[in-house]
Order: C-alpha cells, then sequence, then structure tokens
C-alpha cells in the first residue's frame, strides 16, 4: 500500500478507536516472495511508519502484528527477526502468533504443533515483546 494510504488508515484507526491488524508472514525476503508471491520490504516499512503513531493512542492500541506459524516455514529464526523488528519499534505492540491449519493450497502441510507455538511464543517475549499471544489454540496439536 502507497505510505500516504497507511496514513488515512491510521488517522481513522487513531480517531474512530480502532486499530490496523498486519500480517507479518516472514522476514527474510525470499521466504516472503515463496509464501506470497512478493518482496515484503513495503509491508515493514509501512509497518515501522505506522508505529511511528501508537504513540498517540495507546489504549487500545490502534497498531497490532501477527504472525502464522507455518511448519517447515516459519520457525524460531523467522519469528526472532519479526519480533525483535517490532520490538526495537515499541515492545508494546501487541502481536499474535498464529497456528496452521492446512488448506487450499498448502494441504500437504501438518499443523502447528503446540511445541512450535510454545517455542516461537518464548522468543517472541526473549525479543522484548510484552504483549504477545498465542491464537487459534484449538488448532495446536
Amino acid at each position: 500500500m502507497h505510505p500516504e494510504l497507511l496514513d488515512e488508515i491510521m488517522e481513522l484507526a487513531l480517531d474512530s478507536g480502532g486499530c490496523v491488524k498486519f500480517d507479518l508472514k516472514a522476514w527474510h525476503p525470499h521466504l516472503h516472495m515463496a509464501l506470497t508471491g512478493a518482496m515484503n520490504k513495503q509491508s515493514l516499512d509501512n509497518f515501522a511508519r505506522a508505529a511511528t503513531l501508537i504513540d498517540r493512542r495507546p489504549t487500545p492500541p490502534p497498531l497490532i502484528a501477527s504472525s502464522l506459524l507455518v511448519p517447515g516455514y516459519i520457525d524460531e529464526e523467522e519469528i526472532g527477526a519479526i519480533t525483535t523488528f517490532i520490538a526495537d519499534l515499541n515492545p508494546e505492540i501487541p502481536y499474535s502468533l498464529l497456528a496452521f491449519h492446512p488448506q487450499f493450497y498448502m494441504s500437504d502441510l501438518p499443523v502447528t504443533s503446540k511445541e512450535l507455538a510454545i517455542r516461537c511464543y518464548q522468543t517472541a517475549q526473549a525479543a522484548g515483546l510484552k504483549r504477545v499471544r498465542i491464537g487459534n489454540v484449538h488448532l495446536l496439536v
């Protein structure tokens, strides 16, 4: 998205009490390209831009993030890089780790394991994030 459109969206969120959610799929550009068909530079730049505005309204947070824990692709290394990036911007940004369930194009992959989710949760906390949660826990195996 063009940064000026992001600014408008963030202003609407700030004024309305809403929030903007970024799905940060992968840190490494080539992995992001393999999973999504696009590079992640613009998404990361936009996230950093949006993060500069969150101190204007800390509660409820106008910016949140999540990552889907795709087995074999998104692991502690990827989550460590993503969460270090977020924590360096603002450690209070809420972040959710989402369990993966095989569907559509990735139907040959397993469901996210509890062990992977816990390791990634610990990695996110170690990176300095203060508001981390595991989502879709009913999908974990």
